[in-house]
This record gives C-alpha cells, structure tokens and sequence, in this order.
C-alpha cells in the first residue's frame, strides 16, 4: 500500500533519545506513540489480510514472496494469508525511525535498521504462525502480527509477547472493512423551525478494524448526524423505533429545556414520539439514549452533536469539521458493547474512538488548507473518561467551551494548547496552519493514543520540506 512518511522532528528526536538509553517503561511507550502519529495511508485502508505473492520466485524450494512495511509502532499489513505452510522470502521494509524486526514465536527473526529494507526466507509451519517486533516495549505498542494458511485461524503457539496490548478480544480478520465518515461539519439548518425524522437502528458496524460490534444508533450512524440551528429556533425530532428493532429507545437532548418524564420517556419497536423545544442557549452539546441503563445505550452507540450558534450566527472561516470523542467497551465479535466493562469504577475502554472509528483520521487524514481559518466543534460523548483534546504543531487562538470565550487578539495574547472536556461537555476551536506538514490530532492522555484517539490534519500537500 502507497505511504507517505513525515517526521515531526523535534518529538522524534525526544523519543529516539529515549530509546537509545534503553528505557523500557510504559510512560516511553506513551512518548513513542509520537512516532506512530505520522504514518499517513493516502489510500483506504482494508480489513482484510494481504495476501503473498505466489509468483515465481528464484530460490528452490521457496514457496513466495511477501512485503512487510515495519513503522513507529506496527506492521502493515499485520495479517498475512499464505497458501501453505513452507519457506517464504520475506522482505521487511522499515519506514520507522527506530529499529524494528520480525521475531516468530520459534525465534526465527528479520531485524532492519531505520529506513533499511531486509530480505530472510522464513519458514512458516503448519497452522500459521503469529510474529512481532522483539525490541522492547515495541509489542506491547501494537507491533504484532500473523501468518495465516489459506486464511484459516491462526494456531495458537507460546506467545513471549504476551496478550494483545489493546483488547480481550481476539481481531477477526474477516471483519469488514469500516466506512470513513467526513468529518466536514454540517451548515445550519436553513429557517426557524426545523422538523427532523430520526429513526433508530440496532445494527452490526464495525468499530476499529477487526471489531465488528452490534451498535445502537441515531440516524442510521455513529455518532448519529450532526445537528446544527440557532438560538431561537423551533425544533421538532420526530423520533422512531422501527418495529424491526428489539429494545426501547429515547433521546435527551442537553441543548433543551423540557420535562425528564415528558419528552424523553422511552418508545418501544414500533413506536414513534414527538420531542419539541426551543434552542434558548448556544453551544455545543450531547444528545443520547436515556433508556436505562443509559450507560449501555450511550456505550453501544447512541450519541451525538447539536451545534447551536448564537443568534447573530458565527463568524466566518474557511473550513469547519466536527469530531465526537467516544469510548468504546468491546463485547465479543458480533455483539453489543460489553455494559460490565463499562460499569467499572475505572474505566479502561478498549478503543477511544473519533467519530465512532478508531484510527480513521490516521487511516484518512482530514484535508485542510493552510494558512487558512479552521473552526473543529468538538464533543466528548463518554461515557465516562476525560478528555483533552490537542493538535500537535498548533496553538488554538480562539476557544469557545462550555460558555466561556478565549477570544481572539485577547489583551495578554494568550492562547490554548489543550481543550479539557469531562463527558457530555463541548467546544469550538480556531486555528490555522502555519505551514504545510502533517498535525495529529489525539487526546493528549496519551494512553489512549494507541487505542484509536488519533487522527491527523494534512494542511497542504503535507510535506513542510518543499
């Protein structure tokens, strides 16, 4: 698959000092992550395991050839499909800053240096084989993989790297592939009144790619559509729960002003309800499922963005986008989100989601203009962790969260680095790109980067070198 690489120099230098003195511990493990955040796919990503290249090959008694990209920190691909088990020429290309290698759970082993390219035949034995990157800490970050036999599952062999750093539960490599969304926000909603139909589905979706889950949604997505009208404005949610579904469903919307046991009681499949008020104050705000237990409905799903601008409207820019931050407790393949793993009094979600995919801004980089005026609306839609929403490479001059303005041209000059956001709170920010290059966007707990919270903005061609 066609990559470009860029190098965020200064956090790469930090991280590869790091690594030359050896430290192993999980806060260099957060620190490399750095690294990871500037690998950009200009074309879509697959779920679907490569496959080797079952041409001829020179040497006797090799069976094929297969490419793997080694970068900061993982393999692609990660899961590979061979006809039989036998010999395999097998090339790694590390496109990584750091050294990388191919490490089988037998010990055979492909080592390359930063930017080197190596070629190894290695044997693949009978049931497949998983591998890994043996330099310490490397795994643990993601960088783990597979050898399957005509797609068969893999057998299970004496890991020495231990569980899959993220999840419980197994990847399926045959799950389908995730749709992106456009995170291009939405222009407001044309009048005074506006009458929305919003239907609710219990659907398969696929979560981060190998994790297909039995979601819950608004609109027929997650998150459910972006809503986006003015103070002042009569809204009218016609909301439906087709007969085809099996649970009941509400909707809470926290930009209104109505009764808890009026509006938003719960419809059963088959029922529909009229949920009206007017939009008395501007923000950015949550709307979900508050069918009990709400914490299963907003964890499988049912969540979403109202934008509502004040009166007079929002000053012009150039580009706008929405992001929703959103945890995601896995249930096993093909089934909804796991409500015991939500309900622990520490939350560890398996996957910090964008949009309701995790890495999908990694995998598809918002495209941005720079030097251009950018405006993100931004909502941590839970349930239950923090979030701190950063930018790599830009400082927001303009915030706008919770009510409370940093302005533009303030008398001190100051600026925002981060934008803390405790579940169900939103915001605005404004920047722009000073230069051509790639900027990340993540959570800056920085755990929860290697779980999904990532994306990137590619300002330009992306390449700040030309």
């Amino acid at each position: 698959m066609s990559q470009t690489y860029h190098q965020l120099d200064a956090e790469q230098s930090e991280v590869g000092s790091l690594l030359r003195f050896g430290l192993k511990s999980i806060a260099v493990l957060t620190l490399i992550a750095m690294g990871f955040l500037i690998v950009v796919s200009l074309r879509p990503s697959t779920s679907s395991p490569s496959t080797a290249d079952q041409g001829t090959v020179a040497h006797s008694g090799v069976h094929g050839s297969i490419s793997v990209e080694a970068f900061d920190l993982g393999f692609k691909p990660s899961t590979l499909e061979v006809s039989a088990a036998g010999d395999y020429e097998v090339t790694l290309v590390n496109t990584g800053s750091a050294p990388h290698d191919i490490t089988l759970p037998d010990g055979q082993t492909i080592a390359a240096e930063a930017g080197k390219t190596v070629t190894a035949t290695l044997t693949i034995p009978e049931g497949g084989t998983t591998f890994l990157c043996s330099i310490p800490g490397h795994a643990a970050a993601g960088m783990t993989g597979s050898f399957s036999i005509g797609g068969a599952a893999v057998a299970a062999a004496d890991s020495h790297g231990g569980p899959g750093p993220v999840t419980d539960v197994p990847s399926d490599p045959n799950a389908p592939g995730y749709f992106p969304r456009d995170a291009t926000a939405p222009d407001r909603l044309k009048g005074s009144t506006h009458n929305i139909d919003l239907v609710m589905y219990e659907k398969m979706m696929t979560i981060a790619e190998g994790y297909q889950q039995a979601v819950w949604t608004f609109g027929d997505s997650v998150p459910g559509p972006v809503i986006r009208v003015k103070v002042g404005d009569l809204v009218r949610i016609h909301l439906i729960n087709p007969k085809s579904n099996k649970l009941a469903h509400s909707i809470d919307f926290h930009s209104s002003l109505v009764a808890w046991n009026d509006e938003m009681t719960s419809i059963q499949p088959g029922e529909e309800k009229l949920y009206e008020f007017r939009a008395e104050f501007a923000g950015v705000w949550m709307y979900h499922c508050g069918t009990s237990p709400a914490l299963h409905h907003i964890a499988n799903g049912m969540y979403g963005m109202m934008i509502v601008e004040p009166a007079e409207g929002l000053s012009k820019v150039d580009q706008e986008f929405a992001i929703v931050q959103s945890e995601w407790y896995l249930g096993p393949q093909g089934e909804p989100a796991s409500l015991e793993k939500a309900m622990a009094a520490a939350p560890a979600p398996d996957f910090i989601l964008f949009n309701g995919v995790a890495n999908q801004y990694k995998d598809h980089p918002i495209r941005i203009e720079t030097g251009k005026r950018v405006r993100v609306f931004v909502l941590n839609a839970g349930p239950s962790v923090d979030s701190s929403f950063h930018i790599v490479g830009t400082i927001f001059d303009r915030v706008v969260k919770e009510g409370v303005e940093l302005r533009v041209g303030n008398a001190g000059r100051y600026g925002s680095q981060a934008v803390d956001l405790a579940p169900a709170q939103g915001a605005f920010v404004e920047f722009t790109m000073a230069e051509d290059g790639l900027y990340p966007i993540v959570t800056h707990a920085f755990n929860f980067v290697g779980r999904g919270a990532l994306g990137l903005f590619q300002a330009g061609d992306g390449d700040p070198k030309k």
